[in-house]
């Protein structure tokens, strides 16, 4: 390739491997496929199994065979990011070191508390993230270095925060991030003070879903992210630590989601019907094509 020539554009398409694929998994597998082929371009998988309890060989496996009946054709390797933690550790001790990311001890069910006597004493609610969380306060951004150095040793339970007050003051100005579809393509105003202070590792798990995508995007060079519109909110947070980690902001598209009867959208942890009992009860990729809503005719891989 010559300098003057347009580096290839680069899809991905990163599950995790913690449970069997269903029909929102192959809409989305499906489409990064139909979109990467028109356009000419490459297309990855990433297995997200950063949480290596529920991430288990057994469950890869099966997501790789699913994909595979499917007609889900990527390039190799597959990058599983439970192989790759010492890059999202250099990231995190990067953003330590300016002073944008904090230990912080306060455990889930104590920021809960937290919510719920606020709401008691002033008559409203505390803030909740766009998932539904209560906020973090924010209550240990102010310790002093030596009592948050003790409290480690100590073994007290903590997460590394993003001090999102600080990063958008150290950013100074307006985040935008780019939204496309087959019509055209619009610059979409971020909004990451909604999440508040983002978690971005645990003391058990050396980083966040957050993180890790923005390195792998990066470290891949991925060009386009097509994703459910569930994730829409997060492209906030991830525009924020792109900016602050130097990183090249990929294109966004947020597609639409694949409901279940019940019209909540289609999860593992709730047992919704599986691509392999569809396959085993002799369904065929083209079936599943046109129940997502893809024509049956169009190519599924490169």
């Amino acid at each position: 390739m010559t300098a003057s020539e347009p580096s290839p554009r680069i899809f991905r398409f990163a599950p995790s491997p913690n449970g069997r694929l269903h029909l929102g998994h192959a809409y989305s597998a499906l489409l990064n496929a139909d979109l990467s082929a028109r356009a000419g371009a490459r297309l990855l998988l990433r297995l997200e199994d950063i949480d290596t309890t529920r991430c288990t060989p057994e469950l890869e496996q099966g997501l790789l065979e699913d994909l595979q009946w499917l007609g889900f054709r990527h390039e190799s390797p597959v990058r599983c990011q439970s192989r790759h933690f010492a890059d999202y550790q250099a990231a995190l001790g990067a953003l330590i070191e300016e002073g944008l990311a904090y230990p912080a001890f306060m455990t889930r069910g104590e920021i809960r508390r937290f919510a719920e006597g606020f709401a008691e004493r002033e008559g409203r609610p505390w803030p909740a993230d766009p998932d539904g969380a209560p906020l973090y306060p924010g209550l240990d951004r102010a310790l002093a270095p030596s009592e948050r150095e003790g409290r480690i040793a100590a073994g007290e339970p903590y997460a590394w925060r993003l001090d999102m007050e600080a990063a958008l003051a150290r950013l100074g100005e307006d985040l935008a991030f780019v939204e496309w579809d087959d019509e055209a393509q619009v610059s979409v105003r971020a909004e990451p003070g909604v999440w508040g202070d983002v978690v971005l590792a645990r003391r058990d798990v050396p980083t966040s879903y957050h993180l890790s995508v923005v390195i792998d995007d990066a470290l891949q060079g991925v060009s386009d992210v097509v994703r459910g519109r569930d994730l829409l909110p997060s492209t906030s947070v991830h525009r924020v630590l792109q900016a602050l980690l130097g990183l090249r902001a990929p294109r966004y598209r947020h597609h639409d989601l694949i409901l279940g009867a019940d019209g909540r959208k289609l999860a593992k942890s709730r047992g919704d019907v599986s691509l392999r009992a569809f396959a085993r009860s002799g369904l065929t990729p083209a079936d599943i094509r046109r129940m997502v809503g893809l024509s049956a005719s169009t190519p599924a891989s490169l």
